[in-house]
């Protein structure tokens, strides 16, 4: 049997029977749980490279399941898009997880890490498996499988945390209770649930209340889902006290397959042109998204907490990939297909440095930050990189996918949306320059802070390794646009 062919079904299948593995390794042998746990992401990674290079080779992959044909039947298919997001879904999965093994014995208690690991697999698996799907009913199982399990991995952290998950469990229900309505009146109209068949037989129907009835209740659910401002106020409390981990896989991959979701609703399921031109939605989005860059850039100006300030920054980098994909053209696309990419990267990376600073000196407070180049240099050297990428200073990659954007943006006419972008680099240079001279050119009168020193080479592998990719990125943007990108772009784009 090759094994290649069953990529596609065995990266949710491995991890999800990996997940109650785990379970039983605890009470057999508790040491192996993360080896294990680490070991399945890692083969994860491999299968997600696997079929990037089987569809730029040979094209789309379509996996049927149970021998029923599509319709009737689930369907798995795999494009350049979601190829793209597996392998970025993947790695940063299998990043975290290394980061994960001295920074969850701070934060959690030891007894609780084999059910961590298990349920960290479980979110993969429902993230995967959003990824892979043609079927929009299937997608809302896995939907609620990556939802169930990131409400359980955020009430694990700190005290706040619950109430916070009881937040993110409210809103999360509502997006999911939107996005199931939206599924039933499209079944009601079609009687299918398979996108490919759905794309033939939905422009007929493009009239009907029933159809822009259901594209509503889609595009809410997703934007719930995505914090799209204002249906946000689930994500600051529940990044800010979940453990450093799981702020940092959630940040990096949880949005990014959220925007994938919208991706494929807008111009998978539906065509370009009804949500463009034969709907307001495409506008309203836009205008949507970019009050979401101006709020979101405002508010992190006066945090204090380090993570919440990021949590803050994604709210406004969700507002970017928003815009650029509701713009209408290829500039705009592009450049938020590539900042699904670098956000996720620099995000990541920077929720990783937080949870390293909380390690070592026990507060995320930015006015303990000072001096700390002197215990900490290679963390607080990732710091800054990942800093100017997120300003977006060349040659860091976010420099590339904000380009990209701003052109998009001046392309169509969008001059307002064009001032947010450039206003929240602006922000974001305020903020981070304010940190970096805090670290760099402030002196620390507290006398213990000396004794500190980097950070477990396990937490600082992860970290570098995210950085050097930020950089490498940015040289190489052209080519993942050319061989990757510019394949998912929506017809008439």
């Amino acid at each position: 049997m090759n094994l290649s062919e069953h990529s596609s079904i065995l990266i949710v299948v491995i991890p999800l029977i990996a997940s109650f593995v785990n379970i039983f390794l605890n009470f057999l042998q508790r040491k192996l749980c993360y080896p294990f746990f680490v070991l399945v992401l890692g083969i994860c990674v491999a299968l997600s490279i696997d079929i990037l290079y089987q569809v730029i080779n040979f094209g789309i992959i379509r996996y049927r399941l149970g021998g029923w044909m599509p319709p009737w039947g689930i369907e798995y298919v795999i494009d350049h898009l979601n190829a793209y997001l597996l392998v970025i879904v993947s790695s940063m999965s299998f990043i975290v997880a290394i980061y994960s093994k001295e920074s969850v014995k701070k934060e959690i208690p030891k007894s609780k890490l084999p059910y961590f690991y298990s349920t960290y697999l479980l979110l993969a698996t429902g993230l995967f498996g959003i990824t892979v799907t043609g079927d929009i009913f299937n997608l809302y199982v896995f939907l609620e499988i990556a939802s169930l399990s990131a409400y359980a991995l955020v009430a694990i952290g700190e005290k706040r945390s619950v109430l916070a998950s009881f937040h993110y469990i409210i809103m999360g229900t509502i997006g999911a209770c939107f996005y199931l309505l939206g599924v039933g009146y499209i079944y009601i109209i079609t009687g299918s649930l398979n996108i490919s068949d759905l794309t033939r037989l939905l422009p007929s129907l493009y009239e009907s209340k029933v159809t822009l009835t259901a594209l509503a209740f889609f595009i809410v659910g997703i934007g719930i889902k995505i914090a799209l401002f204002p249906l946000h106020r689930w994500l600051p409390d529940s990044y800010t006290f979940a453990p450093s981990a799981v702020s940092a896989f959630a940040s990096a991959t949880v949005t990014k397959v959220g925007i994938y979701v919208l991706i494929r609703i807008s111009f998978t399921l539906f065509e370009p042109r009804f949500l463009i031109e034969m709907t307001p939605l495409s506008n309203i989005l836009i205008w949507w998204s970019t009050i979401a860059i101006f709020f979101g850039s405002l508010i992190a100006i006066g945090q204090k907490d380090f993570k919440r300030t990021l949590s803050y920054i994604l709210i406004t980098e969700i507002g970017y990939m928003v815009f650029g994909i509701n713009i209408g053209n290829k500039e705009g696309f592009i450049g938020a297909v590539l900042h699904i990419l670098n956000d996720s990267l620099m995000i990541g990376c920077l929720f990783m440095i937080a949870g390293g600073v909380f390690y070592r000196i026990g507060s995320r407070n930015i006015e303990d930050f000072k001096g700390l180049n002197r215990n900490m240099p290679i963390t607080m050297a990732s710091f800054t990189i990942a800093a100017l990428s997120m300003i977006g200073i060349p040659p860091t990659a976010g420099f590339f996918s904000k380009w990209y954007l701003i052109v998009g943006a001046i392309k169509a006419g969008y001059l307002v949306s064009t001032a947010a972008l450039i206003f929240s680099s602006l922000v974001n240079a305020l903020i981070f320059f304010r940190i970096l001279e805090k670290i760099y050119f402030t002196k620390n009168d507290n006398t213990f802070m000396y004794n500190f020193r980097e950070l477990p080479i396990s937490m600082m592998i992860p970290i570098v390794i995210t950085t050097l990719a930020i950089l490498m990125i940015g040289f190489y943007s052209g080519e993942i646009i050319s061989s990757v990108i510019r394949f998912s772009l929506p017809k008439g784009f």
